[in-house]
């Protein structure tokens, strides 16, 4: 019945959206020119998604997210282990973390054009840095939420430091760390269409740009629609395996019992 509950609210959250955007330029509160109809817009989702090249621009920004989110995600769980794991570090690099973490990404993109040109690993630049931070701060804090007392049994019961790594420290830094993992993937998302916007000119965000620049409103909001569905997507996939992952978690099974 919950479940049941949970698609039905879902299913009307989304017919409720599409009916309001439908009466908006019905009633006059908008230019049908620039806030096509809703009817509209689906029926252009429907003809680009029996298009190739259509699939072909959404594997284009798939291809920049995930290998972006791969490279920060590496990067990230490395630096904060380390980092988190010594005090001396923590203390001496909190305030260039503290810096360097509110800078937007869009601002380094005059940096990533002269440094790669407009290529992919401009693109890449862009993502790496933005989703670097979502995670590393989230294994830090796990990292560094340890609990003194069971590390000093892990210790008096002679555990290797590899094995209080496995038993001790990867347990509490696990739910900080998928977390981050859902934060920075829907800010790749987002940097991998920017890029293409600003940068690249490819995949959703390059062909974004195009159907402006015509004036073409049913499919700007068209592929509006698909980066939306690719968010959620990923959102729900990355939410499940955070479930089964961390089923025996208290936050999860908290999850469940509501």
């Amino acid at each position: 019945m919950r479940q049941t509950r949970k698609i039905v609210l879902g299913t009307l959250g989304v017919v409720l959206f599409l009916v309001a955007w439908q009466l908006l330029p019905v009633v006059g509160l908008v230019d049908p020119q620039y806030l096509p109809y809703a009817t509209d817009t689906l029926v252009r989702l429907g003809g680009d998604a029996l298009d190739l090249e259509f699939w072909r621009n959404v594997g284009r920004t798939l291809r920049g997210w995930i290998i972006g989110l791969v490279i920060a995600t590496v990067a990230a769980v490395v630096l904060g282990t380390l980092i988190g794991l010594v005090p001396f570090l923590r203390r001496a690099t909190h305030t260039t973390v503290e810096f360097l973490r509110p800078v937007p990404s869009v601002a380094l993109i005059p940096i990533a054009v002269l440094v790669f040109g407009l290529q992919l690993p401009a693109t890449l630049m862009l993502i790496v840095y933005a989703s670097f931070w979502q995670i590393f701060v989230q294994v830090l804090y796990g990292v560094a939420d340890v609990d003194t007392v069971a590390r000093d049994t892990a210790r008096s019961f002679g555990l290797t430091r590899s094995e209080q790594m496995f038993r001790v420290v990867l347990p509490t830094a696990l739910p900080y760390l998928f977390t981050g993992l859902r934060l920075a993937a829907s800010v790749a998302l987002i940097l991998s269409v920017t890029g293409e916007m600003l940068i690249t000119a490819t995949g959703l965000g390059g062909r974004l740009v195009v159907l402006q620049s015509s004036g073409d409103w049913s499919g700007v909001y068209a592929v509006i629609v698909v980066t939306g569905l690719l968010g959620l997507i990923i959102n729900m996939v990355f939410r499940m395996i955070e479930r089964r992952s961390l089923g025996w978690h208290q936050s999860v099974r908290g999850e469940e019992v509501l």
